[in-house]
């Protein structure tokens, strides 16, 4: 999302963008200030058509230069809605079913995605037994340096550590083969590689292990550019195993994104199944860095 930078004089407000949004992603799209009175609607406006040159159509804005527009004729306008600098700002995005299939559009699935596994996993084990101390954590400020990944793991201090993130799907068109290979509907996806993480390797094949044996097909992917809450995870106490799951995404970071409820589904059932296989050999094994 983004946050309110100023208010200026005439009524518009500037905004500072939070975590990685590609510019041309922002122009002429809704928005919803959480003021102190409630929501506020805006749209980052854009110059009319009818005006701009011939080479100022095929630019692409930069952040810097988009203004959110609420309606307000002055500064006393804006601050009477309840607005001021420091409010955040949403994409205002409804959820929807696409079009009588299995996907799902909607904001920000990088990633509710994660934190509605985490809830569904939570359902089919609640009242499942367990060896093990299990802890569920749904963390914030993953988008500005894995802050809420870093406290969370201080707390806890696990013997292992799964992040379940939105991963990044490459059968759209224009997408090149070496960026990623996962595609929509095929199933949960790992990583093997990404900008913040190298996964545990015997993490990773017991993952492979354990979705062949429920028949759950696994996507593994390497993706550059990426980073997640498993790298701080992985780095904490004196080292922590670490594996990050994916729920394959389409346009993350942008107002309106796809999931495949089926890739959910399958996500949970490996999730539950990973869970019950982590007994107290396995997370040895999995711990013992001699091997």
């Amino acid at each position: 999302g983004g946050m309110v930078r100023r208010v200026t004089a005439n009524g518009f407000l500037s905004m500072q963008m939070l975590g990685g949004w590609l510019d041309q992603a922002l122009v002429d799209q809704r928005w919803i200030v959480v003021g102190s009175k409630g929501p506020v609607h805006a749209v980052t406006g854009i110059r009319d058509v009818h005006v701009v040159s011939a080479e100022e159509r095929a630019r692409v804005y930069s952040r810097d230069s988009l203004f959110l527009d609420v309606g307000a004729k002055n500064a006393d306008e804006v601050r009477a809605m309840g607005v001021d600098a420091g409010d955040p700002v949403v994409p205002d995005s409804p959820f929807l079913i696409l079009n009588g299939t299995d996907q799902y559009l909607g904001k920000a699935w990088d990633d509710r995605v994660g934190c509605a596994v985490i809830v569904e996993a939570m359902r089919r084990l609640g009242n499942a037994p367990h060896k093990a101390q299990l802890f569920f954590v749904i963390t914030t400020q993953e988008e500005i340096g894995l802050r809420g990944a870093h406290t969370a793991a201080d707390f806890v201090k696990p013997d292992v550590g799964i992040a379940l993130e939105a991963g990044v799907v490459g059968d759209v068109p224009g997408a090149h083969p070496e960026e990623t290979q996962a595609r929509l509907g095929a199933g949960p996806g790992i990583f093997l590689f990404d900008t913040s993480t190298l996964p545990n390797r015997k993490f990773v094949q017991f993952v492979e292990e354990t979705a062949h044996a429920a028949q759950i097909p696994l996507q593994l992917d390497l993706v550059q550019g990426y980073g997640d809450d498993s790298g701080e995870i992985q780095k904490s106490t004196a080292g922590v195993p670490t594996v990050n799951l994916v729920v394959p995404t389409r346009y993350t970071h942008a107002h309106n994104g796809i999931i495949s409820r089926k890739d959910f589904d399958r996500m949970v059932d490996l999730l539950v199944a990973l869970i019950g296989g982590l007994d107290d050999a396995k997370v040895r094994q999995i711990r013992d860095f001699a091997q």
